[in-house]
């Protein structure tokens, strides 16, 4: 009764006063070092008062480590927009000339033939502390503060750093920290009441979450697309941390959760041992949380089976990852079901579970770093008992996405090597320079099974997230699995993150020649047809095959690059396409005469292809996560210009400077009627719609394109159940992230590019998609045997054979191609991408007769 009455009194004095000192969020017997500035000498306000700026976390952690003699700052990486990214290394200083050392160590603890001869006994503990992944989840970043100040300042524990190294990542999305912290710095007041309906809970789209491209940085540990990620798993693989600290938000009506999980929805690679830990852990975070009177609960939300996560990365390397979500205040004080809750108290609670860690670590210290030890020991085991001894990918007409795959891999310290000679594996080709092997008797082996694994069984049917990634199949490239017999025939060669470059393109042919073409089967022809559009060359796409005299076969979605006419000759043409092919990774082909076998190059089956000028529709009820996705795409990837078009300018904006509009999943009743309208005539003068999950639902609701759908909703049992089963039986029935197989019309321009009958694709949702009646009108449909990896429901299964995956609607004259699934999931599904670029460069070309 005591504890929670003194939960309340916080809650009540803090909303009072308004301000708290430091010594509401220091606990203990510390005395802290005078030299050391507090948040307040530097920011000029207490740590809750207003929610810290990402340029205010950097100024004080540069005050901090320029003052005290146990910190070292390092900035590893930088954000798009171009904020630094640090980490402050913090131990006994006489562990600063020993790191070199201490590292050695910790990488021969991944060694099994080496861990053996580590002194386990004096080996520091390494502890990684990474605040606010997400940007509106601020209590984690503001604790940064207090735990840098403590760890930096008391004295108390200068001789327990002789054991530990501290790495503190403060702020691990500056960009979304600064954009939250912008939003409710300037609608608070200085007279709070916590009313939930104040405009400084609501924020703008796309809200604070999210990177600078919207995407989720939680999710993208094990992708590394975006430099905050990749910078920090540089760190994290050359440190090799035994706990990582991930510390989030969640709901305003909650108490404080913290790992473990629920224990059914662990993944099967992960060690129980790991578990086990984990509820070790978690009694320090009781106890010091039972110390400040505070609620909490464990074991009853959360998962750790996706690998992609912050806390859960850790678990398939010998290490602990560990959760904390604080019900967030979202401002400075909201009301909730417990009473007032204010900032500073949030605050308080994270800082609270850093200073429990920190015991942790301490007391546990030998325990980690033998159990860091044993999980190696025991990969090496797993590897000798394994049938496969390693695996082999790649692809015959695309190097590109081979090597974005390579790339993701060598960021996680795994061991690589490019294929030097062509082979033959159970009928499958794998050419020289286009395939890669991974080799399993490596240290990182359980990671690699956990990137490559196929699996369609689990123990639990609900995931927090996805519950798929088979990584070949996101980049949908060939790959197999290799017995020692056949590793042995293939001549390979080591690749290195130090010499690793993305592949060159070349043009083969001489100068002079009467038009030039490239294939579309390269992951960056779009970037290759975009920048030769720039400079105003006339590009058109062959919609039959066709040869030439020097014996080479161009097949459908060829692109021919040649002046245009009555355009000036250029003599820097060939120079200009060589350089754009080294830079994309595009080969082209110089060709001498129209003269060709099959079509020639005048041929009405060749069309000319309009420069695309796309508008993206955010903000309203557009989902932010794939409308970033598609920004990122094509910004970052092909270098095409986009433009982002509020809904709410829709009415009043000139369509006409734009030949392809995209809508992302999300709510579009705020265009009305109007809008729709509007949205039609465009459309219908020859223009590209390219619309997504719900975005498909109201084209049909509002008249604009005809699609139609199965019943998303299961019948319900007539019998009784269980009230308490109602969560479980209700989740199960969600499809949260599942691969699927589907085939294709390779001969659709939505398809160009692609020369398998087959391919794999992402879903997350339970949207089944009636096929057309017009039969060429389907490009994309899914098997009669859908499932490759991950769960999904029985009856959502037998709903999804044989229904729509892309399916092409007219208008007028102009076309909508609709994707039920998410083409460019997370940045990582490299190889649907080209679906949605077709559907940007050829949509104009597909014939009305085949979208009626």
């Amino acid at each position: 009764m005591r504890k929670i009455f003194s939960l309340l009194f916080c809650l009540v004095f803090v909303q009072a006063n308004a301000q708290v000192d430091l010594d509401y969020y220091l606990q203990g017997n510390f005395t802290y070092k005078e030299e050391v500035p507090t948040p307040k000498d530097v920011l000029g306000f207490q740590v809750g008062d207003w929610h810290v700026s990402h340029d205010q976390v950097v100024m004080y952690m540069k005050a901090v480590a320029d003052a005290s003699e146990r910190v070292q700052l390092e900035e590893y990486a930088r954000s798009y927009e171009q904020r630094p990214l640090l980490v402050l290394t913090i131990t006994h200083p006489d562990n600063f000339s020993r790191i070199p050392d201490i590292k050695a160590d910790r990488k021969r603890l991944r060694d099994s033939r080496q861990s053996g001869n580590v002194d386990i006994d004096n080996m520091p503990i390494v502890m990684w502390m990474g605040y606010s992944v997400h940007g509106n989840e601020p209590s984690g970043v503001n604790a940064s503060l207090l735990a840098l100040y403590h760890f930096a300042a008391a004295q108390e524990i200068e001789e327990d750093l002789k054991d530990m190294i501290i790495l503190l990542d403060p702020a691990i999305n500056p960009d979304g920290i600064n954009r939250f912290a912008s939003w409710v710095n300037s609608h608070k007041s200085y007279n709070m009441n916590g009313d939930p309906n104040s405009r400084e809970f609501d924020e703008a789209w796309p809200r604070g979450r999210t990177n600078h491209y919207w995407f989720d940085l939680n999710r993208d540990w094990m992708p590394v697309q975006h430099p905050e990620s990749r910078g920090r798993i540089e760190k994290i693989q050359d440190w090799k941390p035994n706990i990582v600290l991930d510390f989030h938000e969640m709901g305003t009506n909650s108490t404080y959760f913290f790992q473990p999980g629920i224990p059914s929805r662990n993944h099967p690679l992960t060690p129980k041992r790991n578990f086990e830990l984990t509820e070790k852990i978690a009694q320090y975070h009781a106890k010091h949380l039972d110390k400040i009177g505070s609620l909490y609960y464990t074991q009853e939300s959360f998962d750790d089976f996706y690998y992609g996560k912050g806390s859960t990365y850790p678990d398939v390397q010998g290490a602990v990852g560990i959760l904390f979500e604080q019900a967030s205040s979202r401002g400075h004080l909201q009301e909730s079901v417990f009473g007032p809750l204010s900032f500073p108290f949030t605050i308080r609670n994270q800082f609270t579970t850093s200073l429990s860690s920190f015991e942790a670590a301490k007391e546990m210290r030998q325990e980690m770093n033998t159990y860091m030890r044993d999980f190696y020991k025991d990969a090496a085991s797993e590897f000798g008992n394994d049938p496969n001894k390693a695996i082999i990918f790649g692809d015959l007409d695309d190097k590109s996405r081979s090597h974005h795959l390579a790339d993701m891999i060598l960021h996680h310290e795994i061991d690589l090597y490019k294929l030097k000679q062509d082979i033959t594996v159970n009928g499958k080709e794998f050419q020289a320079e286009k395939a890669f092997v991974v080799p399993l008797n490596q240290p990182q082996y359980k990671l690699i099974k956990g990137m490559f694994e196929e699996r369609t069984e689990f123990e639990d049917s609900l995931f927090y997230d996805v519950s798929a990634w088979t990584l070949p199949m996101a980049f949908n490239l060939d790959y197999m699995k290799l017995n020692s017999r056949i590793m042995n025939l293939a001549e390979v060669e080591e690749v290195t993150k130090a010499d690793f470059e993305m592949p060159k393109g070349e043009v083969i042919g001489d100068s002079g020649a009467y038009a030039y073409a490239f294939e579309w089967s390269e992951y960056y022809a779009p970037k290759a047809a975009y920048k030769l559009m720039e400079k105003g060359y006339m590009l058109r796409v062959s919609h039959t095959e066709f040869n030439v005299e020097e014996g080479k076969s161009f097949r459908r979605g060829t692109i021919l690059v040649s002046q245009g006419h009555g355009a000036e000759a250029d003599p820097n043409m060939h120079q200009t396409i060589q350089k754009i092919a080294e830079e994309t990774g595009v080969d082209f082909y110089a060709i001498g005469s129209g003269y060709t076998q099959g079509a020639n190059l005048g041929s009405p089956s060749i069309d000319v292809l309009e420069k695309p000028s796309i508008a993206l529709l955010v903000d309203g009820g557009v989902y932010s996560n794939e409308a970033g996705e598609i920004w990122h795409l094509l910004d970052q990837r092909f270098e095409m210009p986009i433009t982002l078009l509020p809904m709410k300018n829709f009415n009043r904006t000139d369509l006409n400077r734009y030949n392809v509009i995209v809508m992302a999943n999300g709510n579009y009743s705020s265009l009305g009627k109007n809008g729709a309208e509007k949205l039609k005539d465009w459309a219908s003068a020859g223009n590209t719609v390219i619309a997504r999950g719900n975005a498909l639902t109201w084209l049909n609701q509002q008249d604009v394109a005809k699609f139609s759908f199965k019943d998303e909703k299961e019948e319900k049992p007539a019998e009784q159940l269980s009230y308490a089963d109602m969560r479980n039986t209700t989740g199960a029935q969600v499809t949260g992230g599942a691969i699927f197989n589907v085939k294709l019309d390779t001969t659709h321009p939505v398809n160009y590019g692609y020369y398998k009958p087959e391919m794999y694709t992402f879903r997350s949702s339970n949207q089944f998609m009636e096929l057309s009646d017009n039969p060429y009108a389907n490009p994309v449909v899914y098997t009669d045997e859908p499932l490759a990896s991950g769960y999904v429901f029985p009856a959502n299964l037998e709903k999804m054979k044989n229904t729509g995956g892309v399916r092409v609607a007219s208008v007028g004259r102009g076309r909508v191609v609709g994707f039920v699934d998410n083409p460019n999931f997370r940045a990582f599904w490299f190889g649907t991408n080209k679906l949605f670029m077709n559907s940007i460069f050829f949509g104009q070309t597909i014939s009305p007769q085949s979208a009626r």
